[in-house]
């Protein structure tokens, strides 16, 4: 008779043969290629409401020019709102996609890693589930293999993986020093050989700009980077991680945090119309925008997210591409941070699950 260990380790072969077996007989998905967005701390609430009157004004959203604001942003209903801070995301990706974590239809995605703040967020995101190890910002390596480093580490996307972030911590969060992925980050010049023209430009710009903060690039920077290296070494997995909406989002400049949102959701635009201009990309190339943590949701806490605030659990994802079905904003479907991971591959056709056996399974119904 086998031993208890022995037969945890029969039915474990099982569950992996099965899941092997799942993924084989699964149709060949259209997606050869995923970009993954980020908005560093995009609150849930003006994701799907827009703008907040109780936020658009001095004393609490630290607004410099209100009517103009209101006249930017201001509508009577939600849905008019959010679309003219996030037109490409709400007359396209939930037209032609999907959209979780709308609580006021029973659809919320939350993070599990309960400490709602950066590093513990993309941690989760990237690797598929909370470490609770991971526990400040600190720039120490992540212990846990990434999906990026999982795909990096195939035949299929060698050197054709790559993640451009406004912060410095990422390339610890990607543990890129030991596994080789490219991480640009910060304000760093871009490296390249030869330099194209336009990194040239950007590259003598750069020490011009404001460093308003030392550790996070404004996101023109790394969005114009970003969009260089798709252009010139087409990679097949990207990452672009946008910071400006946490930073403006803790200075209490409402108008500039809006502002952001807006320029993100441009990025965003322009960025699918250059996919499906290129052959490479085009009518075989799948988004998933998110971001790695809420807000507080009261006219004071609204600036703070971390484990002793309120509603900064609460996220929202979204995914457009040629697999996914055009079910718009999702009901009755829970979903969360931890998904993300296992999403990405899952787009590729690709089982992270089998590398990473604590990570979440993909988001229902995206493929």
């Amino acid at each position: 008779m086998l031993s208890i260990h022995w037969r945890l380790v029969l039915v474990h072969l099982v569950v992996v043969a099965a899941t092997h077996a799942t993924f084989a007989g699964e149709k060949k998905p259209k997606t050869e290629n995923v970009i993954v967005v980020t908005f560093d701390g995009y609150r849930w609430q003006d994701f799907f409401t827009g703008a907040d009157d109780a936020l658009m004004n001095k004393q609490f959203g630290g607004v410099k020019d209100v009517d103009a604001l209101k006249k930017a942003y201001w509508r009577e209903k939600p849905e008019e709102r959010r679309e003219v801070v996030l037109p490409f995301m709400w007359n396209t990706i939930a037209k032609q996609g999907q959209i979780f974590g709308d609580r006021t239809r029973k659809s919320p995605a939350r993070l599990t890693n309960g400490l709602k703040f950066s590093y513990p967020g993309y941690s989760e995101m990237f690797c598929g589930f909370a470490d609770p190890g991971i526990n400040s910002n600190a720039k120490k390596a992540n212990p846990n293999l990434s999906v990026l480093e999982f795909l990096h580490s195939k035949k299929d996307y060698d050197k054709r993986v790559a993640a451009f972030c406004t912060w410095d911590v990422f390339p610890f969060i990607f543990r890129s020093e030991r596994n080789g992925l490219l991480v640009h980050h910060s304000w760093n010049p871009i490296k390249d050989d030869p330099l194209s023209e336009r990194q040239r430009a950007m590259n003598a710009l750069l020490p011009t700009l404001p460093r308003i903060w030392p550790d996070n690039a404004l996101d023109v920077v790394t969005m114009e980077y970003a969009r260089e290296h798709l252009v010139r070494h087409k990679p097949r997995v990207m990452y672009i991680g946008l910071g400006e909406t946490d930073e403006w989002g803790h200075g209490r400049r409402y108008d500039l945090y809006l502002d952001a949102a807006r320029n993100g959701d441009q990025y965003l635009a322009d960025l699918w119309k250059l996919l499906q201009s290129m052959p490479e990309y085009k009518d075989k190339t799948s988004l998933l925008i998110t971001t790695d943590h809420g807000r507080g949701d009261t006219r004071v806490n609204w600036t703070d997210h971390g484990k002793d605030v309120p509603t900064a659990e609460f996220i929202w994802i979204a995914v457009l591409g040629p697999d996914t079905p055009p079910l718009g904003v999702r009901e009755g479907v829970e979903a969360t941070q931890s998904q993300v991971a296992a999403t990405i591959a899952h787009l590729l056709g690709e089982n992270f699950n089998a590398a990473s056996p604590k990570s979440a399974q993909p988001l229902s119904g995206v493929r």
